[in-house]
């Protein structure tokens, strides 16, 4: 006899396979919410249930133990106390943000009172819950049957709103856990409605639109950096603390006011622990303690002794009760079926993808629902027409199976003249004409259970105005199914519906922790004007230092060297907020920001760039690009850098993002040459250089390829011999304004943008001014509008400020008008752009200007080159 073979289980591989089991089933089924509607199962099912025994805000309360009776019967297989201790939590307005469910009895409270029993206690939901609830009618939703396969419930909820940031959630799953804040409806709502009009909208963006989390019990937020974390990862702490106050009695002595706990914070706990620490003689400086909380408003009154300052009780009651806690934001769902970790972006992009699904399946249902409503009209409206006959056929059949065999049997005619009435397309009314119309088996049945009031005038007119709304409906349906654009704009409608509807102000202030301030913060966001010497210095100014004049003026002292030899090389303007880059002529790039630089007056030279820059022997600064960081995002800015040879390089200005601070090599220079400037360009525009000796030459920006830091760039133009670039210019495709030309002895003038057609780049271009002994060497070239000021700097220092327009527009191969009066041994070092429309109180015109608005454009004879 052969004996039997015995077969095992390993235990520890039935331990492994069984406990995973297990969790799974804690994680997804019971203890973390679904992304979509943010509710875990039991609270999905409690909803459920109540829309089921149509206990909505518009009726009567029912028993809680009715609702929690149809959960367990129906879909919960657990203890009914679980389920309503979900119920109760779904009502109590210190636990939930928005609360869902309308409670009438006693529900607990912020003291950690217990709610009442069940059978005491009546619900019926909130008005906004009918939001999350809304068309689960209208196969939106995915169905699954209940516990014994008897009832179907919901997977998920077709909900409008985003009710996982709204409510947040709490749960406890195996090896994880989720503790999501709530938020203002307001914030998150307007964060979504910026998610679909910009799907790639840039994460900062959105922390710009929700401040942080929104508390049902108020208190404040301190700090932004956890609330930062939190967004970005997921992940972050945040630190609660209490609002309180500090008043003062006719006898001098304060009091300490506490208006609103932390959240989660139970109030008899947190007194009875500061009498604690006050008995104990922990906290020193207390005398007395009251709790004056009622229907109105929290107030917990903090007697402070007459020898203690208010505010060192107030502060150290933060540092030893639950006046001040940790919240650990763990921002865990379930999505895609399985628990994530999510940033907010990432839960506002489901909750909108779930939406998008919703729509999308509710607007095939109502298409469906219409086209055979539509059906059902368009029979009615042609047997109206035909009423004899159809009189005729129902009399003559024995039975109702046989009266509607015999009308879709039956050839009617008139369906073109029903379509013409209802204004239908004359193509599909001539297409009918003369075609029987053939009754469908669904037509015969509405004709067979039609009244005969439906004969009358008024019934005929409302027949064809159905059909032609049940047309506009179909069309609009089959829109919005075949545009994602015009499905986004449903989706975006009904959000504004909702923020408009239900929006409220915030309840949580969010201060700043002055551990987390940066200088930044501290400093506005102004126009400023950076100098910077031959020698070196350099410094900000704001932009209201100058005021305006008129051509020709004297000028008013703007920036001197720290001697005689000294003068101002490179002049700009840029906010204070805005980061700069610093090219020397080496090739080396160094970063600041614009306030970290030295202010001065317009007398003193500023501060030597050697203080704060590691500058090598003979190294010296000879470019600056500001920008802000915003110019970052997205890739599409470019830093174009021009030698004085006439060597033009293009690199992405992301490339310069991260710059420590000794520098880093910007470009290759070789022997001989130097770094004459560095523009922000955006990848779409043009490149004017422009010689000393007046030639300039225009060429597109990608006609220069990207490259490297470290690369040399290549020939932007070809130089004759002394021949040097002292100017590049950044130019829009279809430029409008002129080009601002300067000389050496004051002498400029404006030549329209589109003289300059485009070239080639490598060439030695077209003359821009005539240069002469009378107006010397071209300092610089600038494009400007007529409403631009334009600012000039001397090699003495002196300033003046005039408006573009008072510059004569001539042509190219001239000598310019006189702009500044410099003497004998000083000559123009700088120009600029300022853009400001705003001209100051108290206009200074110089006696110059009036002497010299009588020049006249000089050499112009010439041909171009």
């Amino acid at each position: 006899m052969a004996s039997e073979q015995k077969t095992g289980i390993n235990i520890e591989d039935e331990m492994r396979s069984s406990f995973l089991d297990y969790a799974m089933s804690v994680i997804i089924s019971r203890a973390l919410p679904d992304v979509r509607d943010g509710l875990k199962p039991v609270h999905r099912r409690v909803l459920y249930a109540m829309d089921q025994l149509r206990n909505t805000h518009a009726q009567p309360y029912k028993k809680s133990a009715r609702v929690v009776g149809d959960v367990i019967g129906k879909y919960h297989p657990h203890g009914d106390a679980s389920v309503y201790d979900a119920l109760v939590r779904l009502a109590q307005d210190f636990a939930m943000r928005y609360p869902l469910v309308d409670g009438q009895g006693n529900f607990g409270s912020i003291d950690g009172d217990a709610p009442a029993a069940m059978r005491y206690t009546e619900v019926r939901m909130k008005r906004l819950t009918s939001e999350l609830l809304a068309d689960l009618d209208k196969d939106t939703v995915d169905w699954t049957p209940n516990y014994d396969d008897k009832e179907l419930e919901p997977s998920v909820l077709p909900t409008k709103i985003p009710n996982l940031l709204l409510n947040g959630a709490v749960g406890i799953a195996v090896g994880m856990a989720t503790n999501i804040p709530p938020h203002n409806l307001r914030e998150i709502v307007d964060a979504c409605i910026a998610l679909v009009d910009d799907p790639k909208l840039p994460a900062n963006r959105l922390l710009q639109i929700v401040s942080g989390p929104d508390f049902p019990t108020g208190g404040q937020i301190i700090g932004r950096a956890g609330i930062r974390q939190a967004y970005a990862t997921g992940r972050g702490s945040l630190t609660l603390r209490a609002k309180c106050t500090i008043e003062e009695d006719e006898k001098g002595r304060e009091a300490i006011i506490v208006h609103e706990i932390p959240y989660q914070v139970n109030k008899v706990r947190l007194i009875s622990h500061i009498a604690e620490l006050v008995r104990e003689k922990k906290l020193e400086g207390i005398s007395d303690l009251q709790d004056y909380s009622d229907r109105t408003g929290m107030r917990i009154w903090i007697q402070v002794k007459r020898d203690a300052s208010a505010q060192v009780v107030l502060n150290s009651l933060y540092k030893s009760s639950d006046l001040q806690v940790s919240f650990g934001v763990n921002m865990i769902a379930i999505a895609g079926g399985r628990p994530q970790v999510l940033s907010l972006q990432e839960c506002l992009q489901h909750f909108i993808d779930h939406r998008r699904v919703v729509v999308t399946r509710r607007s095939r249902y109502e298409l469906r629902k219409a086209l055979e409503r539509r059906e059902i009209v368009e029979g009615i409206g042609v047997a109206i027409d035909a009423i004899d006959r159809i009189i005729a056929i129902i009399r003559a059949a024995p039975d109702p199976d046989a009266a509607r065999v015999a009308l879709c049997a039956e050839p009617l005619h008139g369906f073109s003249g029903f379509l013409a009435r209802c204004g239908r397309p004359e193509a599909e009314v001539e297409a009918a004409k003369g075609k029987p119309y053939h009754l469908r088996p669904n037509q015969a049945k509405a004709i067979l259970d039609m009244r005969l009031q439906r004969l009358t005038g008024l019934e005929r007119e409302k027949v064809e105005a159905e059909y032609k709304e049940l047309c506009a409906t179909i069309a609009y349906l089959e829109s919005i199914l075949a545009s994602d654009a015009m499905l986004m704009q449903v989706i975006r409608g009904e959000l504004v519906g909702i923020r408009d509807e239900y929006g409220d102000d915030r309840r949580t202030e969010i201060v700043d922790d002055e551990s987390e301030i940066e200088p930044i913060d501290l400093v506005a966001d102004e126009p400023m004007i950076v100098m910077l010497t031959n020698n070196g210095y350099i410094k900000r100014l704001p932009v209201g230092e100058y005021r305006v004049q008129g051509r020709g003026g004297t000028g008013v002292k703007g920036g001197v060297g720290r001697d005689a030899t000294d003068f101002v090389v490179e002049l700009f303007e840029a906010s204070t907020h805005a980061h700069v880059l610093m090219f020397t002529n080496t090739g080396r790039v160094f970063r600041t920001r614009v306030f970290e630089l030295p202010a001065g007056r317009r007398d003193h030279a500023g501060k030597a760039l050697v203080n704060f820059l590691d500058l090598r022997d003979g190294e010296r600064v000879l470019g600056m690009v500001p920008y802000r960081d915003e110019d970052l995002e997205g890739g599409h800015y470019y830093v174009v850098m021009c030698s004085q040879q006439g060597y033009i390089k293009r690199t992405a200005l992301d490339e310069f993002a991260n710059i420590r601070s000794t520098g880093i090599i910007a470009v290759t220079i070789e022997d001989g040459d130097q770094l004459i400037d560095a523009r922000l360009t955006n990848g779409k525009q043009q490149i004017m250089l422009t010689s000393a000796q007046g030639m300039a030459i225009r060429f597109t920006e990608d006609d220069v390829r990207p490259m490297g830091r470290t690369a040399r760039g290549v020939r932007g133009q070809d130089l004759r011999e002394g021949d040097a670039v002292v100017s590049m210019t950044v130019l829009e495709p279809e430029s409008e304004g002129s080009i601002l030309t300067m000389c050496a002895k004051g002498y400029g003038k404006r030549t329209a943008a589109s003289d300059y057609k485009v070239q080639n780049r490598a060439g030695l271009g077209i003359i821009t001014i005539k240069v002469t002994e009378r107006n010397g060497p071209v300092v610089a070239a600038l494009r400007v509008d007529a409403d631009d000021h334009v600012m000039v700097v001397t090699s003495r220092g002196k300033v003046i400020r005039t408006t573009a327009a008072s510059i004569s527009e001539i042509g190219r191969n001239t000598q310019g008008v006189r702009i500044i009066r410099i003497g004998e041994d000083e000559r123009v070092v700088a120009v600029e752009r300022i853009v400001d429309r705003e001209e100051e109180a108290g206009e200074e015109v110089g006696e110059a200007a009036e002497a010299s608005a009588g020049d006249e454009p000089a050499g112009d004879e010439g041909g171009e080159e």
